[in-house]
């Protein structure tokens, strides 16, 4: 990340880049422990929760964001004492979660709101970090739910008017995976995009995608669009791609692993940690990159 750090500081000046060390990293991802065998231990879950665990380990003000689908295949409760808990359950006191759709296979999603506690808010709810602004959205909801979900980020967006706003739900709203793009989250990104977001992680598609800046309706915008990046690779097995969107920048199925985010008071860097791989050769590196804050 030493060369992201290098490319924020010559794109954000010399201020931007005497804050480069308050940095906050960020590791993320959705569609996480899917337990075939009785022995978690024997799950992608396991093997990408090594891999934060050790990153958390060398950074104690490092934090989680856990993008939905966090258990398979009901979010029942036994699914998260018996599989959760002995992977991404570690480090469950620097987790913030959002839910996903296999959450809400049972019923209101009982068992992920019991887990979670007061940390689970109402589904959404919102925290600083550093010089950002994160956000964590239910991309589940009915739509009166939905609509009062609405509501309130408006309000915490217009109480919150930090320089630099990251928000993450399970559906994303451009994807060139197996579910495709998913249109119930457009509001929410228009919502944002008001405010001047710069970053929204998703999960659902077990892959790794990132977007160039976009708006709600799909269009290029480098100056005040919103960076995507699908991260559903979270221990789930990878599933391939299919037509590919537009904006779409850089695509990979072919690992489990996590997002780490290297968080600045003026921008981001960006760096796909892999923790298995499906193939040993013709795999491209890691994606990685970093950018400034609009």
């Amino acid at each position: 990340m030493r060369a992201a750090a290098a490319l924020l500081a010559a794109l954000a000046g010399p201020a931007a880049a005497a804050d480069l060390d308050e940095g906050v990293t960020v590791y993320a991802a959705g569609d996480i422990a899917r337990c075939a065998y009785p022995d978690p231990a024997y799950s992608g879950a396991a093997d990408t929760a090594a891999t934060v665990a050790a990153g958390l380990a060398q950074d104690p003000r490092a934090v989680v964001l856990a993008l939905g689908d966090l258990t398979y295949p009901r979010g029942a409760a036994r699914e998260f004492t018996d599989c959760y808990a002995p992977t991404w359950g570690r480090f469950k006191d620097r987790t913030w979660p959002a839910p996903g759709n296999h959450e809400y296979y049972t019923p209101g999603a009982t068992p992920y709101f019991a887990w979670w506690g007061e940390r689970a808010g109402r589904g959404y709810y919102s925290f600083d970090l550093g010089g950002w602004h994160i956000v964590s959205l239910d991309s589940n909801l009915a739509p009166a739910r939905h609509a009062a979900q609405l509501d309130w980020l408006r309000a915490d967006l217009a109480a919150h008017p930090a320089h630099c706003t990251l928000a993450y739900w399970h559906h994303p709203l451009y994807s060139s995976g197996g579910h495709g793009s998913i249109p119930k989250m457009r509001d929410a990104w228009q919502v944002l995009y008001d405010a001047g977001a710069e970053l929204v992680l998703s999960g659902h598609d077990h892959d790794y995608e990132r977007f160039a800046p976009q708006d709600a309706d799909g269009r290029l915008d480098p100056a005040r669009g919103i960076r995507q990046f699908v991260v559903g690779t979270g221990g789930a097995y990878p599933t391939p791609f299919l037509l590919t969107v537009p904006h779409s920048e850089v695509r990979d199925s072919n690992r489990t692993g996590v997002l780490r985010l290297r968080l600045y008071p003026g921008g981001y860097g960006w760096e796909f940690i892999e923790s298995t791989r499906l193939y040993s050769f013709g795999v491209a590196p890691a994606d990685h990159g970093s950018a400034a804050c609009h």
